[in-house]
């Protein structure tokens, strides 16, 4: 498997994905997202494999989706389609990791935000680092997050959902070590140990009662999930479009705060 983004190690039952797009620390552009998915087809072919851990190369799990890749696409004359498009890529990789027969263990090594932060909700296992943060500050961006919330639902509670979403805070380990979402705090440089010792764990169950005990928690008990993921890649790609999505990522990539006092695009004025 060669990938542009992406670096994969086998280790005997275990294989380790990783994000690795350092320099922008690990943000989803397209090309990563397919690279994700064509990742998990591989390794579901992979009969050796019985677990996945899920990281990312240097100080940063992972900061979201690519916002620079997404102002250049508000700039094109016809952005919609692209946004719909984006989403439905996204949604088509969450749904890969929920429906993935083999447990996948993020060990998240540093910051884990917006999108990065629903490739965390997506995994079954989540090992963080005690210096690891999370938040979702799509809302601080113009943006929704509309394909993480009923992931952040299904995995913390309606509260904590909201906590994150509204405020758009920063939070560290310990919160959501709190709220559910990582059930292991470990030191820095254990993460992706720690990760493989439960993968070996994981690996020493049946691989058909695992696969069916995925079906049963993510489809069976999160019987709606899917149609709330489907609803929020809509809201997501539609969020996009906006004059708020617009001042957003533009404030966002001239380091400003945001003026939400616009004119909206429909004012007479």
């Amino acid at each position: 498997m060669s990938f542009s983004f992406l670096t994969i190690h086998l280790h005997e039952n275990t294989a380790t994905v990783i994000l690795s797009r350092p320099e922008r620390r690990n943000a989803l552009s397209r090309v990563m997202l397919e690279e994700l998915l064509q990742a998990f087809e591989d390794l579901l072919l992979q009969k050796s494999v019985r677990a996945v851990v899920l990281t990312g190369d240097g100080p940063t799990f992972c900061a979201g989706m690519d916002l620079k890749e997404m102002a250049e696409t508000a700039k094109m004359p016809n952005p919609h389609e692209q946004w719909e498009k984006d989403a439905r890529l996204y949604l088509e990789l969450i749904e890969t990791m929920l429906h993935f027969p083999k447990p996948i263990i993020a060990a998240v090594n540093g910051a884990a935000v917006a999108g990065g932060g629903g490739l965390v909700l997506a995994s079954d296992i989540v090992i963080a680092s005690h210096k690891a943060q999370f938040g979702f500050p799509e809302p601080r961006r113009g943006i929704v997050a509309g394909i993480v919330s009923p992931l952040l639902y299904f995995r913390t509670s309606g509260a904590c959902a909201a906590y994150l979403l509204l405020t758009g805070s920063i939070v560290d380990a310990d919160y959501v070590k709190r709220a559910g979402l990582v059930q292991e705090l470990v030191e820095p440089d254990q993460t992706w140990a720690r990760a493989r010792e439960l993968a070996d764990e994981c690996s020493l169950c049946a691989p058909e009662a695992i696969a069916m005990t995925k079906r049963m928690l993510n489809e069976t008990i999160g019987d709606s999930l899917n149609t709330m993921l489907a609803t929020g890649a809509a809201i997501s790609g539609t969020a996009r479009t906006t004059a708020a999505a617009k001042e957003g990522l533009a404030a966002f990539l001239e380091k400003r705060d945001p003026d939400w006092d616009y004119p909206s695009e429909d004012s007479d004025h």
